[in-house]
């Protein structure tokens, strides 16, 4: 397996596949869902120890993972968040944003009637924290339940495991259906500008937070309905936030996140060099040195001149070439031709005792003959 090191700077400034675009912007783009899926409890919501806190004489809190910073979202914050959703008494899981790979949006104060509890929740998170809620059935679906989708019985007391992503102050509560397609976008770029001041800090989580709500505003609802100029200005925000969130993966030694990310970008884009040489990078630490040879020669079609691309590729050779000898010399002895036997010494003590044994029974042999 190659040791390619994790780290995406590179000398040439003036490369493709350099961490550094523009002024502002990481050379490092991105993907669409930030963080990998927390593992799942096949038997219900996962247990935590932590203290409990309580935040209503309904609702409850428990921190599964510490967010960033002292912040938290006030009224008319808009809040994108993870989460997986259980009825108390039966453990059924009802819904799943990480599943469905599509974080949630919430605007505090103007959220659902039944998501009243959970909004509770979120408002008492910091950015990036996880946290284990039990909201009372009254600031939930209540008496009535829900019989469409999401189905949840009647007076069902709810668990949610929730992470919060990031959360955009905004006095008037604007949500993403309600902004032009100038100020989605806008949006997103100032959370990548964000994520990319954070990423030069080597706040890698942190950065990872402002990525993922710059594309959380970039949804595939959103990119589907757009064209022309207007795709252009979004892909333009939203694959390098794909970019720098593989080069944040890759630093972090989440090489598969990390392939998955540029995976997304090549869907777009499939001579990205940079999606190539990032995910080329990932797969030859991975040890899939075959697949990376393929990425490095097609990130070299594009950008033939580029010294870290050459790099990467002398890297691959040179580790064939070891693993090559390597195995010669380990197979070596089984093909080789074998060597005669060598003759075992003689004992001259043992030929010397049989020598006069015949001779002995010779001469018995002869006294025989003459007594006869």
């Amino acid at each position: 397996m190659v040791e390619v090191k994790a780290e995406v700077e590179v000398e040439d400034q003036q490369s493709p596949v350099s961490d550094q675009d523009g002024d502002n912007d990481v050379v490092t783009e991105g993907a669409s869902v930030v963080h990998g899926e927390p593992p799942q409890e096949e038997s219900g919501p996962p247990e935590v120890e932590s203290e409990v806190e309580v935040l209503h004489d309904k609702v409850t809190k428990q921190i599964m993972k510490e967010g960033h910073g002292q912040k938290k979202p006030s009224k008319y914050s808009t809040c994108f968040l993870h989460y997986r959703a259980w009825t108390e008494s039966t453990q059924h899981k009802f819904e799943d944003t990480w599943h469905e790979q599509q974080p949630l949006e919430i605007v505090l104060g103007k959220e659902k009637k039944e998501m009243t509890g959970l909004a509770i929740g979120i408002s008492s998170m910091t950015a990036g924290e996880r946290a284990l809620l039990r909201v009372g059935c009254e600031l939930g679906y209540g008496k009535e339940g829900s019989f469409s989708f999401p189905n949840v019985p009647p007076m069902a007391d709810i668990v949610y495991e929730v992470e919060l992503i990031g959360f955009d102050e905004t006095k008037e509560g604007k949500a993403r259906g309600d902004m032009t397609v100038e100020e989605r976008i806008g949006a997103a770029d100032r959370r990548k500008m964000d994520g990319n001041l954070l990423f030069k800090e080597e706040k890698l989580e942190e950065a990872m937070q402002q990525y993922e709500m710059a594309i959380a505003y970039m949804g595939d609802d959103f990119m589907f309905q757009l064209y022309g100029k207007y795709r252009d200005m979004a892909l333009a925000v939203k694959n390098p936030c794909h970019l720098n969130m593989a080069a944040c993966l890759i630093k972090l030694e989440r090489y598969d996140e990390a392939i998955a990310q540029c995976g997304i970008v090549l869907v777009e884009d499939e001579s990205n060099v940079k999606a190539l040489f990032r995910r080329g990078k990932a797969r030859a630490v991975l040890g899939q040195t075959d697949a990376a040879r393929e990425d490095f020669l097609k990130a070299r079609k594009y950008a033939p001149q580029d010294k870290a691309i050459a790099k990467e590729l002398r890297l691959l050779a040179e580790d064939d070439k070891a693993v090559y000898h390597k195995q010669k010399e380990l197979y070596k002895g089984l093909f080789a031709q074998r060597p005669d036997p060598k003759p075992e010494p003689k004992n001259w003590l043992i030929l010397i005792w049989q020598w006069l044994l015949s001779v002995f029974y010779s001469l018995l042999r002869r006294h025989r003959q003459k007594a006869d």
